[in-house]
């Protein structure tokens, strides 16, 4: 056959462009399909049961199981006296704000530089100095340097990073698992259509009940192993991306 008569590496790239070209097509249906139609939005969903959802595992202080007091309206383990509305268990809902506003200007700057000189001579040679004749242009004689080295290395480095940042926004988020020491998971999905363009808005994290406020907000910097995503799909979206064939030739092409 005469895929058999290929070479291995020929073979890959025929692979490579026959899953290129069905891609390509499959994402000009769907294209062609929404021609005059807004992006659709995505249906509401259990966030458990989202691909990139996990369970989080830390580690956790041993399980304690409360006491409780015979006449008595307190109990040991309780965090307040009286119960709040702020998010507590699975499903209950929290506001996560969102001000990132970051400025870093770093510049660094090295030099380096080294030199090494030496000289060698040998007088005698046993005798045979003279015999080098042959072989060397010129003889040597008694007294000549027969090593000579010399080096000279000179090395500048400079770097500069300037980065400015500024995002500000607020998304409900809903608690999604917590863990045995009291803190929460928490996942936060939105979506916002405007015109043919979908803003989407993602946070996920580990929040204390503590820093929960008495409106049940809390700031993105009391959350741990925050992941904070901004982006969005549609027709803008669609043509700041350069295209499927541009992608491949930029990873395959070694210049």
């Amino acid at each position: 056959m005469l895929l058999d008569r290929l070479s291995p590496r020929l073979h890959r790239m025929l692979i490579v462009t026959t899953l290129a070209a069905t891609l390509i097509g499959c994402n000009a249906v769907d294209r062609m399909a929404e021609l005059g139609e807004q992006p659709p939005l995505a249906p509401i969903e259990n966030p458990g049961e989202r691909p990139e959802f996990a369970s989080v595992s830390m580690p956790m202080p041993a399980a304690q199981s409360p006491s409780h007091l015979a006449n008595s309206l307190w109990r040991p383990s309780a965090r307040a006296f009286f119960k709040d509305q702020r998010a507590a268990r699975v499903g209950d809902l929290v506001t996560v704000v969102v001000n990132i506003d970051e400025t870093a200007d770093i510049s660094n700057s090295t030099t380096r530089t080294c030199q090494f000189s030496e000289d060698s001579d040998i007088t005698g040679l046993l005798g045979y100095q003279s015999s080098l004749g042959r072989v060397l242009p010129q003889a040597l004689t008694s007294g000549t340097d027969i090593v000579n080295l010399a080096n000279s290395n000179s090395n500048r480095g400079t770097g500069t990073v300037e980065r400015e940042e500024e995002i500000s926004f607020q998304v409900a988020a809903v608690v999604t698992q917590v863990l045995p020491n009291g803190n929460m998971v928490i996942y936060g999905h939105q979506e916002i259509r405007v015109n043919f363009e979908i803003r989407e808005l993602t946070v996920v994290g580990v929040v204390r009940p503590e820093d929960i406020t008495a409106s049940n907000t809390i700031q993105h910097t009391q959350i741990a192993e925050a992941r904070f995503a901004y982006g969005g799909r549609g027709q803008l979206t669609d043509v700041q991306h350069p295209r499927y064939g541009a992608q491949v030739l930029d990873i395959i092409l070694p210049f």
